[in-house]
């Protein structure tokens, strides 16, 4: 997310919650369990519409091994799924920090931001208030309520999150102070990992997504328009950073398509997504004509891939779109 959609954003005041239908249009299966809206995709659909007066604008999400979408609605502060039956369900509704949220840095509101799932099915994400008492990392357990496990500070913006499933250590992306800080999933002070000059934040933000890929930890930065990999080095050190991919304008979240180190990548502000080679060329596989509307995050599970749609400018459909890989030619 960045600062010009905060603005948009803002417009957005009814913190409805409630249960919305997914858009009977055909989605694709993943390999296990049944997809979002089920059937078969052919080229790209939009599976699932959400309610913009609601607040309901997805900015990260993480697949269920059924199939449902786990996601963040970042302007209502909430946790929600979208279930294989079709429907959303509101799983956490986060407290309105004592100010409104008004000193959230650059976006002057409290959202829900990232998201992971370990395999016990707990889900992890972050929550920025501008405020000591609520922003950092918390932990939802199934049919549980919401506890901070970690407090981030709160002139930072937590944005993205990824988890390392070998050492258990959550890494969370501050998209203000440059920083990417690690803790472990049970919790406690975090630490910086690193605040290399090239996750540094200028107008946009900094530092945003975050993958755990191949034996490195992967960033995206908005305001310079990259990716980076950071290699893991003993004792979980980071080693030295390589741009990996730029002259991506207004990048936000992306994900590895499971064809080594291809990735496909959600750029907010042109509405679109791109496919990136090994070698950091990239091409156009999805545009707004598809139905992307300000694009935050991309799941992939299979050949199935997912797109969340949070409309902040646009402020028109926030949706799920759902494509076949293999048609993103």
């Amino acid at each position: 997310m960045n600062k010009k959609l905060a603005g948009a954003a803002l417009t957005v005041t009814a913190l409805v919650i409630g249960t919305f239908g997914l858009a009977a249009v055909p989605a694709a299966a993943p390999p296990s369990g049944r997809a979002i809206g089920g059937a078969t995709a052919q080229v790209a659909h939009i599976a699932a519409h959400f309610d913009l007066s609601s607040g309901q604008t997805p900015e990260n999400g993480v697949l269920e091994p059924d199939g449902s979408l786990d996601v963040t609605f970042s302007v209502a502060r909430q946790v929600a799924r979208v279930g294989a039956d079709g429907r959303t369900h509101i799983l956490a509704t986060m407290p309105l920090p004592a100010d409104g949220g008004v000193n959230t840095p650059v976006l002057h509101f409290a959202p829900t931001m990232g998201i992971v799932r370990a395999d016990d099915g707990t889900l992890y994400f972050l929550y920025a208030t501008g405020t000591s008492d609520l922003t950092g990392v918390w932990r939802l357990r199934p049919h549980g309520i919401p506890e901070r496990i970690a407090a981030l500070p709160a002139d930072g913006l937590p944005n993205g999150m990824a988890l390392d499933r070998r050492t258990g250590r959550l890494y969370i992306a501050d998209s203000v102070l440059g920083i990417i800080w690690t803790v472990p999933v049970t919790g406690g002070a975090p630490t910086a990992w690193t605040s290399a000059p090239e996750l540094a934040y200028s107008a946009i933000a900094g530092a945003n997504g975050v993958k755990v890929h191949n034996g490195a930890l992967w960033v995206s930065n908005t305001d310079d328009g990259t990716i980076l990999r950071i290699p893991f080095l003993s004792g979980g050190r980071p080693g030295q950073l390589q741009v990996r991919a730029k002259g991506l304008t207004t990048v936000d979240d992306f994900t590895f398509t499971g064809a080594g180190d291809e990735m496909l990548a959600a750029l907010n502000h042109t509405d679109t997504v791109v496919r990136i080679r090994p070698d950091g060329r990239h091409t156009t596989v999805l545009t707004a004509a598809d139905g992307l509307q300000n694009p935050t995050a991309i799941e992939v599970r299979g050949t199935t891939i997912y797109v969340l749609n949070a409309a902040y400018v646009t402020a028109e459909d926030p949706n799920v779109l759902v494509a076949g890989l293999r048609d993103l030619r």
